[in-house]
């Protein structure tokens, strides 16, 4: 017994089976980013980066305070200078701490102290470490090498900021804005290699700890 279907009671059942079964998908449109663009979106994308190669603190202090003390890029004569100021200081501090370093006491609490000529000086005097113990956190070339890249780093990492950028510089030409975008990217890319090639065996305050 044959069933048959009436074209007329299903006038759509015929249409249906030619459609498509995916619509054709919309080519997406290029990207119209100028290479600047694209140059300073890179750069923010390696602020995380360079900032692991500086005190956890002070990077932190400085990402804070920025929007504030810029006034979110606008500024005026007194939130420059406290801009300058908070440049200045989260410099000093990523040269200093480049200098510090940490050793675990008898009963495994950690104690951080400054390098010298001499060994480690413990900060809160918790601790005294043997001579032959403390010869091995003297001073050396190394940590002043490591000291003044922290500091070329952190001038890297307030230059990716634009609230800094647009405080000093809020209508720079285009040879400044190429300057700006480059530069720090260079900075960067140079200290890198440099702390690949001449790694540091401190762990200082606001550096990760060591498991020793």
């Amino acid at each position: 017994m044959e069933i048959k279907v009436d074209a007329e009671e299903y006038p759509n059942h015929n249409d249906e089976q030619k459609l498509p079964l995916l619509k054709d998908i919309p080519t997406p449109i290029a990207d119209g980013k100028t290479l600047v663009q694209k140059a300073i979106s890179q750069t923010f994308q390696s602020t995380a980066h360079l900032a692991n190669l500086l005190p956890t603190g002070t990077v932190l202090a400085f990402q804070l305070l920025s929007p504030i003390f810029t006034n979110q890029g606008n500024c005026d004569p007194v939130s420059r200078s406290m801009t300058a100021g908070l440049v200045a200081l989260c410099g000093m501090s990523c040269l200093l701490l480049s200098f510090t370093d940490s050793f675990r006491d008898k009963n495994g609490n950690v104690c951080y102290g400054f390098a010298t000529f001499r060994g480690l000086w413990v900060i809160d005097g918790s601790a005294i470490l043997p001579t032959d113990e403390a010869a091995k956190y003297r001073l050396q070339f190394i940590d002043f090498m490591h000291a003044f890249m922290s500091i070329l780093v952190f001038a890297a990492v307030a230059l990716f900021d634009q609230n800094v950028v647009r405080c000093f510089y809020p209508t720079p030409s285009e040879e400044t804005q190429e300057v700006l975008t480059s530069l720090p990217v260079g900075i960067g890319v140079f200290c890198s290699m440099l702390f690949m090639v001449f790694p540091t065996k401190r762990h200082g305050i606001g550096f990760p700890l060591s498991v020793n």
